[in-house]
Order: C-alpha cells, then structure tokens, then sequence
C-alpha cells in the first residue's frame, strides 16, 4: 500500500515525501473520499489502483485468518466482506490470496451509495446475507469500521492486528476487542441455523 501510494503521489503530485503516515490515519475509507480528506488530486486513484494490482501478488494474510475463517463456515456462519476498497480490486486481491471461497459476498465501497463510516455498505451485506442485525458481528481494523457497524445496528469488534492505531480503535467504542483472529471464535459458537459475519 505505501509503495503503490507513493508511485501515484510522485507521478501525479510529483516531488517530496508521500504523506503516508496521514493516509494511513484514513484507512478503512474508501480512496476518493481519503484523497478529499486529505486535499490531493482524485488523479491519483488511477496509479494507484493500477500499482496496488500489480502490487497485489506481495501482500501477506494475517497469521490464523485462514483457520478461523474456515472454522467459521464450519459452524455455519454465512460471511461478507464489506470493504473500503472498489470491488474488482478486492475480489481480485482475495482471489489471490486464495480465499474467495470463503466469502459469500465481496462488496467494495464504489457498489453502494455512501462508503463507511456510513452503515450502506453493512446494511448491503446484511440483506445480501439474509441476515438481521442483531445476528451479526462485523470485524474491523479501522475506526470508520467500528462506525459503520455502530450505524447498522450490529455488534461491532475491534481486531488489534490490523493496520490502525490500537488506542483510536479502541476509542471508537467497539463492542468487542480483539487480539488475534482466533479470539472471534469464542465469540461465534456453532449455530443450528446460519449467523453472518461481515470483516
């Protein structure tokens, strides 16, 4: 991400330092929206996207994700991906890192109306589920995460391994924290009649 960030900076920008650190303060929005935030050109969305699927084939998952995630379905749980990135890009990135499968559902930020931190995009995941809020969790490592959860009425957990700061996370009032992926397991016990999680 920095990389990719930093080649779009230099070719639409041009010199200096990428601010990066300030994009990172942003994540979990979706990148038209941070590059208003921020007051760069919207110019740079188009290298950026281009590096970050050129990039793709180098990002790493998080240690546990594949064994919870496949744990989860074997408990019946039903999930979605409800993400600040464009839909293609994410589809293409889990895709991947092979695992799509694991998903029911893969939304990006450009398929609903407003991106997180407003509930559109977890009330899409919802209803694409079949699912109720008050059956759901959604996992997050962003702040705008933990809002967009809070705006949907469902349980908002914070996941510490992430790229955010811990304390802003924290902050944002999540109903849940969590250390490792792992830990979502106590959470989930096995249902007679599948539950949903959107991350």
């Amino acid at each position: 991400m920095r990389e990719a960030f930093s080649i779009a900076y230099a070719e639409v920008v041009g010199g200096g330092k990428a601010p990066f650190e300030e994009y990172e303060r942003h994540l979990g929005r979706y990148f038209p929206d941070i590059m208003k935030i921020m007051g760069l050109p919207l110019a740079m969305e188009g290298p950026f996207v281009r590096e970050s699927y050129r990039l793709a084939g180098r990002v790493p998952l998080f240690d546990g994700v594949v064994p919870v995630l496949e744990e989860l379905r074997e408990r019946g749980f039903r999930t979605a991906i409800a993400t600040g990135k464009a839909g293609d890009r994410a589809r293409h990135l889990l895709s991947m890192l092979g695992v799509i499968h694991l998903f029911d559902h893969v939304i990006g930020s450009d398929e609903v109306e407003h991106a997180k931190p407003a509930p559109d995009i977890v009330l899409h995941a919802l209803d694409l589920l079949g699912a109720r809020a008050e059956n759901a969790l959604m996992v997050g490592d962003a702040v705008t995460d933990i809002a967009a959860a809070h705006g949907a009425g469902v349980t908002a957990v914070a996941a510490l391994w992430g790229e955010s700061d811990a304390a802003e996370l924290i902050a944002s009032a999540p109903d849940a924290v969590l250390g490792h992926p792992d830990e979502l397991l106590e959470l989930c016990p096995a249902v007679t009649s599948a539950r949903s999680v959107s991350v």
